[in-house]
């Protein structure tokens, strides 16, 4: 059976990727995939180095006669957002991705891709292995952890790396160079709750269908939350129908935007056929609200085969419901300097009820250190009055854009050469390692691309052929240059 990458160009960048999508690798589970880039170094012959978190360098020499240029460093991650449809039978921690080619794009089965930042790490093992091109000392370097914590960034080593100018294989719009970030960090938030014995049949309501996607970049895009939907829901029916909540699930990854959610419900079974129209009337507002961007959103309400089990008291349903559906969520500042550029914004990422509390959690995010930490402060006073305990570890520093890097001169000038026109240079409100890696070295000259990526932290993610191949070209036509 021939490949769906047979063809495709570059090769060396598709034969890599191809076997990163066979390797387990959600954040957290790197350790597979670092091994494949080690044999792979050991194989090319060379040298390469490992870190107590994970992160992997790898060092490849000059081409001959560009022994005195300027180190090089290309860096991307290699952990991935591990998200599917409900629908879907996948296990992350095993089964390989299965992609299809969709016209120009190339997208996953159900499931994220993991072109965020599988291609990255592809383009470099690419780099490690193509032997003629033109390129200066080059050093490799692949993080851990970086979707969900920053990890392997932040706590990486300070002399593991040589060079002063680093191109981060991160970005996902080709064309475009990124020199700067939004900072960021959770809320981890812990409502106690108490129970009480439930009467009646357990039903089960669900939201689901919903877009998701990153909660940065496409937090602007006026997305549905699921959780905040269905808090709204539960909100309005607790005030016409007796029911007594047992538990509330939604979203599984902090920097996703949360597609499904679900609440199991204690209820007189007399009183289905009225909620059920009360649910049904509620959702179809829902859709009205969102038809431009939630084509595929829907609900159910049905008996739940879950087993039974204590329901919430009155005022621990009403503080859960209450919290929930009053919790900021979205974007809360527009950049008023950088055009359509999110300043500041917070998601609404995780609810988990145990036996006797509740865990939410929440990722804000903004360019301005002040703003962020003002969300955050709303947060923790929400929370308080909720009489909520709330947990707030330190984040992750923003990139300040510096439009004077020498290294962004090059860069524009030969974009200009090889493509004849001008790319666009702009910030990302999104967490980027760039950020980090420059508060570890002082100094370091950093510039972020990629081919084009959409919908990362999605099943609907997707990577555009024909921008690798033209990303590849320019990639290997700046080594050259800058050798």
């Amino acid at each position: 059976m021939s490949s769906i990458f047979e063809g495709l160009k570059p090769s060396f960048i598709w034969k890599h990727f191809e076997q990163i999508l066979k390797i387990p690798h959600c954040s957290g589970d790197e350790k597979a995939l670092s091994d494949y880039i080690a044999l792979v170094a050991e194989r090319l012959g060379l040298a390469w180095k490992r870190d107590n978190v994970g992160n992997i360098v790898v060092e490849k020499k000059a081409s001959p006669g560009h022994e005195k240029a300027e180190t090089i460093i290309l860096q991307g991650h290699l952990d991935m957002v591990g998200e599917k449809n409900s629908d879907v039978d996948f296990d992350f921690s095993k089964d390989a991705i299965e992609a299809e080619m969709k016209g120009d794009w190339i997208q996953a089965k159900g499931t994220t891709l993991g072109s965020d930042n599988g291609i990255g790490v592809a383009a470099s093992l690419a780099l490690m292995e193509e032997e003629t091109l033109v390129h200066g000392p080059l050093e490799f370097l692949f993080t851990v952890d970086e979707e969900t914590g920053l990890t392997g960034a932040t706590k990486i080593e300070p002399n593991f790396l040589k060079g002063k100018k680093l191109l981060n294989l991160d970005s996902e719009d080709e064309g475009a160079f990124t020199i700067g970030c939004a900072g960021g960090a959770d809320s981890e938030i812990t409502i106690p709750l108490e129970r009480k014995k439930g009467e009646g049949e357990l039903y089960k309501l669900k939201i689901f269908g919903f877009r998701g996607g990153h909660s940065g970049l496409d937090i602007n895009q006026g997305r549905g939350n699921a959780i905040k939907l269905l808090a709204r829901i539960l909100w309005q029916a607790q005030m016409e129908f007796s029911f007594v909540l047992v538990r509330m699930e939604g979203g599984n990854k902090r920097n996703a935007i949360p597609r499904e959610a679900w609440a199991d419900l204690f209820l007189i079974s007399e009183q289905f056929n009225a909620l059920s129209s009360f649910f049904q009337k509620a959702f179809e507002k829902i859709k009205f609200e969102y038809k431009a961007v939630e084509k595929e959103a829907n609900f159910s309400f049905e008996k739940s085969e879950a087993e039974k089990e204590d329901a919430l008291t009155f005022q621990s349903q009403k503080t859960l419901i209450n919290f929930l559906f009053s919790l900021v969520h979205g974007t809360i500042a527009m950049h008023p300097e950088m055009e359509n550029l999110v300043e500041t914004s917070t998601n609404l990422a995780i609810i988990h009820t145990h036996p006797d509390h509740a865990q939410i959690i929440c990722s804000s995010r903004s360019s301005i250190s002040s703003a962020l930490e003002a969300t955050r402060n709303t947060i923790a006073a929400l929370s308080e009055l909720a009489g909520a305990r709330v947990n707030q570890p330190e984040g992750y520093p923003g990139w300040t854009p510096n439009l004077e890097s020498p290294l962004l001169k090059s860069l524009k000038e030969i974009y200009q050469k090889t493509f004849q026109k001008q790319p666009e240079v702009g910030a990302v409100h999104a967490g980027l390692e760039c950020g980090i890696i420059g508060e570890k070295f002082p100094g370091m000259d950093m510039i972020s691309f990629g081919p084009t990526i959409e919908h990362p932290h999605s099943p609907e993610e997707r990577v555009h052929i024909g921008s690798v191949e033209k990303f590849w070209k320019f990639l290997t036509t700046l080594l050259a240059e800058l050798a």
